[in-house]
């Protein structure tokens, strides 16, 4: 008998992943507190060809030796599209809350728990810490914008790349935002830059199009993706002035 509790997977991802899983819990389930499948491969924006099945395991303590165990695994699965799992333990977490907000924000609310006990629903996330991570982040999403501008040297090609790769990083952003202005943020990503513009009036259209473009969901010419460039720069700045404004 199965010890992963796999019934609220998507069954193509458990399909993958389970087996992953219970090799891991027969050579290590000993010093594992709990295991999580986290990531869009829980959420509708999966994709079965392109999607990473992305995991957690929290150990009770460190065990390095786990790293030599799992090392070998990754050929065999990394196949499958899973990728290596993030570990931490209980005590990381705690006392990384307050540096990785965002990053917890975003486990704590898309996470299925597949093993042990839910150690992320009941995570407690300073609100200060939250928005100070947010206008970080923000302002360095403009540096990267700028500095990525003058790398590509003119290359159409290579600008539109670079748009299109640096939308992953705001969603988890525009969820922090989200809960900071009092909602609860969607999962799914697109949806995610809409609720966003309902609650700030912040033209997010450029942000929706690239979500679409980097899902494949939507066709923009490199070209317009280029021209498209103000109006994403534009509108990171415009969403710094709104964090700005949730001081406290």
């Amino acid at each position: 008998m199965s010890l992963i509790k796999s019934e609220a997977l998507n069954p193509i991802v458990a399909g993958r992943f389970v087996s992953f899983a219970e090799e891991i819990l027969r050579g290590h389930g000993d010093g594992i507190h709990s295991f999580y499948v986290v990531g869009s491969s829980i959420t509708p924006d999966f994709e079965e060809k392109t999607s990473d099945i992305n995991s957690l395991i929290v150990f009770k303590d460190m065990d390095l030796g786990f790293l030599e165990f799992i090392a070998p695994l990754g050929k065999k699965y990394r196949k499958k599209g899973i990728a290596a799992p993030l570990i931490m333990t209980p005590a990381y977490i705690e006392s990384s809350l307050d540096v990785f907000p965002i990053e917890f924000f975003d486990l704590k609310n898309i996470h299925i728990t597949i093993y042990g006990e839910d150690l992320l629903q009941g995570l407690r996330i300073d609100n200060r810490n939250l928005r100070f991570q947010c206008e970080r982040e923000i302002k360095s999403k403009l540096i990267s914008l700028r500095q990525g501008y003058l790398s590509c040297l003119g290359d159409k090609k290579s600008l539109a790349s670079h748009l299109v790769n640096t939308i992953s990083g705001y969603v988890p952003l525009f969820r922090a935002i989200i809960n900071l202005m009092g909602n609860v943020p969607p999962v799914e990503k697109h949806k995610v830059a809409i609720a966003l513009r309902g609650i700030t009036g912040l033209e997010t259209d450029i942000f929706e199009k690239i979500i679409l473009v980097r899902k494949k969901a939507l066709t923009m010419s490199i070209e317009e993706i280029v021209s498209a460039f103000r109006q994403y720069y534009a509108a990171t700045e415009r969403l710094s002035g709104i964090v700005d404004e949730l001081r406290t």
